[in-house]
């Protein structure tokens, strides 16, 4: 398994992570009734931290599907090299950062690290279109 895939594969553990802790964030303020029901009725918005947990899972679930197929079409087209390996570790390290910068609220920082992910993508579609 090259590094690239291995960064996937953690990327995707940290995907479940993101989402489990923003779940278990917005059940502790709006109470595990409201997680158990329907929720067909609209929910006040989520205030603090939760809140903080919820728009950072969104957000990895924007960027994540894109990583996702820049590393796949990387590894179909067999391009494997120091762009994909430094796009890889920039995308999942920035990831990693930034869960926790979110949800302290630590505002120029947390926008750095999404912009180091960011160019990890950006690494591994160069990658792909410079051989």
């Amino acid at each position: 398994m090259t590094i690239e895939l291995a960064l996937l594969a953690l990327s995707t553990g940290l995907g479940l992570v993101h989402i489990v802790v923003a779940s278990h964030s917005a059940s502790l303020q709006r109470g595990y009734r409201w997680s158990a029901s329907a929720r067909d009725e609209p929910a006040d918005p989520l205030r603090g931290v939760a809140g903080r947990l919820d728009r950072a899972s969104k957000n990895f679930l924007e960027t994540f599907p894109l990583f996702a197929a820049a590393i796949l079409s990387c590894t179909a087209l067999g391009r494997h090299n120091g762009l994909t390996e430094w796009g890889a570790q920039l995308y999942f390290w920035g990831r990693v950062a930034y869960l926790p910068l979110y949800a302290a609220g630590v505002p120029l920082v947390r926008s750095l690290v999404w912009d180091v992910a960011a160019v990890g993508i950006l690494l591994c579609l160069a990658a792909l279109l410079w051989p």
